[in-house]
């Protein structure tokens, strides 16, 4: 640096300074002389920090070796706050030459923007705090015709509420945003988070479990869970207000390990109440790291407590698909030594067990693929089932009418006899599957799914730009003026009239919407209105909706008031 600062001034050897006098010294040049000299006046052209760090250079000329390299990290110093200096008015302009720009070419923003954050700041807080920036955002795409845009930092991030909106960017645009990827130690390239060119592959490998014929074939199933459920609760009957939800969640847990991973876990409490808990807190993890944007780095997430607290969620969970896997795949491969079809002791092959047949017959699944399918059905298929039967029971609970118009269609169909429930009787019960899909309206159980633009997408009003993400709000999708002036009333009876529903097909979307839907639908329904039809028959149940206080832990949760009695009819 040294003598880069020498050639420098080699060049310009006049540039502050006189030449010599007859001492043989050289003389300061005053600033005033400097620019009117006529050795000078050529050289103004150069810039500024060239100018500063020739002076500092050559200042220190006639100074001792020491202060000459005290003089060069003082220099140094200063030419990197400078550069630091022009690198934040750089950037500083570009940013409110963005805002200027964007604001007039995006859909309108969402109030609160902050210089250089955006919007984050309204991210931060508990789960709690959360929910109701959430609510915050929906009500204020609605208002401003379906969709708004947020910006995280210097990146816009679009909201949408409007139905057919959300149609079209759900088909168009098919890959997972980014936000997704933070749930990839747990869930990898499962169905949910798969890349888009996984997805397609693995979706079409994987559809023949989830036909009619082979969901049909868990009713045997659906029905000896749904009465476990019965006695399980019946130590709470006349007991007062109790969480309903922990039986819930134990049940639906089995109930998938039994249906789709074709193994019983039903006895092993100790192993399903550690995968409950970790599971619960895998969630909760995930959250906060979201609403922590800092910790979207790897690199700062690794040195973090809350990255320890995954591993150890993850340990467990991941210990419990391994010995799923490891006790189908036993199963499996000793049927196939002695000729015999795989079996789960019922009528349909498990989605483990087509899995596995894949695998191993045709080598298009390895090990960990196995693995992150098991893990993603697992999440899936009991924790939002689990969250809606919750939920559904608690509005039953607040509704009396509703409660014993439920009944009198149940005894319409069963009268007093307590038989398993059949297919036909699915059919039949109407105006359950009305309460189900208005609880599921009111609470949408997954509020919000993130689709990353790989083209402009065209809606009915606006232009949304690739290269950004789309928020897609099924929450204020629920609540859009479709669904009239009382959408945020829950009635049940709006299902049974089409009158009284939204023109557009559109309007629901609790198992979201597209190509890339919800693939348990049907076995959402099947499971929970058997379940429902068993527990109704034999309980009547009291709460109060109002008392519940609600959070986002990647799904819709109470934080509490969810309680609910139960007396034996």
């Amino acid at each position: 640096m040294h003598l880069l600062i020498r050639k420098v001034h080699f060049y310009f050897p006049s540039f502050l300074y006189k030449k010599k006098d007859g001492k043989g010294k050289r003389t300061k040049l005053g600033l005033r002389d400097a620019h009117s000299s006529d050795e000078t006046r050529n050289c103004f052209h150069f810039t500024p920090v060239f100018c500063v760090v020739v002076v500092f250079r050559r200042a220190s000329r006639d100074n001792s070796c020491e202060d000459v390299k005290a003089g060069s990290t003082t220099d140094m110093l200063r030419f990197v706050m400078l550069l630091l200096i022009l690198s934040l008015i750089v950037f500083a302009l570009y940013w409110v030459w963005g805002w200027c720009v964007t604001s007039r070419l995006e859909p309108p923003e969402h109030p609160g923007r902050v210089p250089l954050i955006g919007h984050l700041h309204i991210f931060l807080g508990n789960s709690i705090t959360l929910w109701n920036t959430a609510k915050e955002l929906s009500y204020t795409s609605l208002r401003m015709g379906g969709v708004t845009s947020i910006y995280f930092g210097p990146r816009i991030v679009y909201v949408l509420t409007d139905p057919d909106d959300y149609l079209t960017v759900a088909n168009a645009c098919l890959q997972k945003d980014s936000i997704y990827n933070i749930a990839k130690p747990w869930l990898g390239e499962g169905l949910i988070t798969a890349t888009l060119s996984k997805w397609k592959h693995h979706r079409k490998l994987l559809n023949p479990a989830f036909s009619h014929l082979v969901l049909h074939g868990f009713q045997g199933v659906f029905n000896s869970q749904s009465r476990r459920l019965v006695r399980d609760m019946a130590s709470e009957a006349g007991k007062g207000p109790f969480d309903h939800w922990a039986y819930t969640r134990r049940n639906a847990l089995e109930t998938i390990c039994l249906t789709a991973l074709g193994v019983d876990f039903c006895e092993n409490s100790v192993l399903n109440s550690q995968y409950e808990h970790a599971a619960e807190q895998m969630l909760t993890v995930l959250v906060e790291r979201f609403q922590k944007f800092w910790l979207s780095s790897d690199f700062i997430y690794n040195w973090s407590s809350l990255k320890k607290k995954q591993e150890r969620c993850l340990e467990i969970l991941h210990s419990m698909s391994n010995t799923i896997i490891k006790t189908r795949k036993a199963s499996y491969l000793s049927n196939k030594k002695n000729g015999l079809e795989a079996s789960t002791g019922t009528k349909f092959k498990a989605f483990l067990d087509l899995l596995l047949e894949l695998s191993i017959e045709k080598g298009a699944f390895n090990d960990l693929e196995i693995r992150e399918q098991v893990d993603t059905m697992i999440v899936a298929g009991h924790d939002t089932s689990a969250n809606v039967l919750m939920y559904t029971l608690v509005m039953i609970g607040s509704y009396p009418k509703v409660q014993e118009r439920i009944f009198k269609e149940l005894y319409d169909i069963f009268g007093n006899d307590d038989r398993d429930v059949t297919k036909q009787d699915l059919s039949q019960l109407v105006y359950l599957e009305a309460v189900l899909k208005e609880t599921m309206r009111v609470y949408t159980i997954v509020p919000m799914t993130a689709r990353w633009l790989d083209k402009n997408v065209k809606l009915k009003n606006y232009t949304l730009t690739a290269g950004r993400t789309c928020l897609m709000f099924a929450y204020g999708v629920h609540r859009h003026a479709m669904w009239g002036p009382d959408a945020e009333e829950f009635k049940p009876e709006r299902w049974l009239d089409p009158a009284t529903l939204p023109q557009s097909p559109n309007a629901f979307a609790a198992f979201k919407m597209g190509r890339r839907n919800c693939y348990g639908k049907t076995y959402s329904y099947l499971s929970m209105k058997t379940t429902l039809a068993h527990l109704l028959r034999h309980y009547r149940v009291q709460a109060d909706h109002n008392k519940m206080i609600l959070k986002v832990d990647v799904m819709l949760k109470p934080e509490c008031g969810h309680f609910i009695s139960i007396e034996k009819r």
